[in-house]
């Protein structure tokens, strides 16, 4: 499944694009959603992950708009791993208790680090409460490619990706390997992460891997 990782400042645009996707990412830390507007976004049919990064809002910000979030029907919350242990052990709980499954993120803009490090993080994703690990890294080479799709022998529920030109094929075989979603970018160009391609481009591409294979 295609996630498409909205930022759009404006409500309208954000439904707009949940009318024409299968599933969205809403960077509620770079949107400029109202909580009043909460309602409309997130009980819309289309899946959702809510998205807010601590490290833009702050921690306050963050508890509001994730726990608003969930109270209007997000699917998924996505905490970054590096989320202090009281905030989002609260956050967890939160979600668990009206059936919003967890994401714990982790992000690595500069590398890609070794595989036993990535196992690793894998397994603090699931000890700190995640129902899918997330894992995205700056990739520099094939080789770190490698690396992170080998991260999907594990049969854990697992969505990992590279970021940066030579990572953007991670964001097609992961799919092909078990993720269960993968991100990119709106049709306006307008990115979250280096390397997202287009929604429009990225559904063209696997449509265009299917008819090989098939």
């Amino acid at each position: 499944m295609i996630c498409v990782a909205i930022s759009d400042k404006h409500t309208q645009k954000c439904l707009d694009i949940l009318d024409n996707v299968e599933m969205a990412e809403i960077r509620l830390d770079l949107t400029e959603t109202a909580l009043s507007d909460f309602q409309k976004i997130f009980s819309h049919s289309t899946k959702k992950i809510a998205t807010c990064r601590f490290d833009t809002t702050g921690l306050q910000v963050q508890r509001e708009k994730l726990k608003k979030a969930v109270d209007c029907g997000a699917e998924y919350i996505d905490i970054e791993i590096e989320t202090p242990e009281v905030q989002r052990t609260e956050l967890v709980n939160y979600a668990r208790e009206r059936n919003c499954r967890v994401i714990i993120s982790y992000h690595n803009f500069k590398e890609t680090p070794g595989l036993r490090e990535l196992y690793a993080l894998v397994d603090k994703c699931f000890e700190f409460g995640a129902d899918v690990a997330k894992l995205a890294t700056m990739v520099k080479s094939k080789e770190d490619n490698a690396r992170l799709m080998a991260l999907y022998s594990t049969g854990k529920a697992v969505v990992s990706l590279g970021m940066g030109e030579i990572g953007k094929v991670t964001r097609l075989t992961s799919l092909m390997l078990g993720a269960e979603f993968s991100f990119a970018a709106q049709d306006d160009g307008r990115i979250t992460a280096p390397g997202q391609i287009t929604y429009s481009a990225m559904k063209k591409l696997i449509e265009q891997i299917k008819q090989t294979l098939s």
